[in-house]
């Protein structure tokens, strides 16, 4: 596994991509939140209410939902993709943080949604 911080659009983002030795498939989440996106958190927050699993899967990236490969009641395992979200023509897998069962997806397909976002909930 390598380690990168990428900048895009003043955002800043860790990313971990397998090396092909096995691991968990690539995974992009924001840095120290800048003062500009502060407000958008509040709004990611309320998403969360609606779930119905204490796990939250969240976009690491701001974008489109592309398609949502999970179902609710599906068991996956860590690292499994849960849903795919398009920013600026590139699909990123947003991906189980632990093994457990779909409780909820809280998005639908073309949904526009913020870094941080809860996109679903597993049990």
């Amino acid at each position: 596994m390598k380690n990168y911080t990428i900048t895009v659009n003043g955002s800043v983002y860790d990313v971990t991509v397998d090396d092909g030795k096995g691991g968990a498939a690539p995974v992009a989440r924001p840095v120290a939140a800048a003062p500009a996106a502060a407000p958008a958190a509040a709004p990611a927050a309320a998403p969360a209410s609606v779930g119905a699993g204490s796990i939250k899967v969240e976009a690491g990236a701001a974008g489109k939902v592309f398609k949502i490969e999970a179902s609710v009641g599906q068991a996956v395992k860590a690292g499994d993709t849960v849903v795919i979200v398009e920013a600026m023509k590139m699909e990123i897998p947003v991906v189980a943080p632990s093994d457990g069962t779909v409780a909820s997806i809280d998005v639908s397909v073309g949904d526009a949604v913020e870094a941080g976002a809860v996109l679903a909930t597993l049990n």
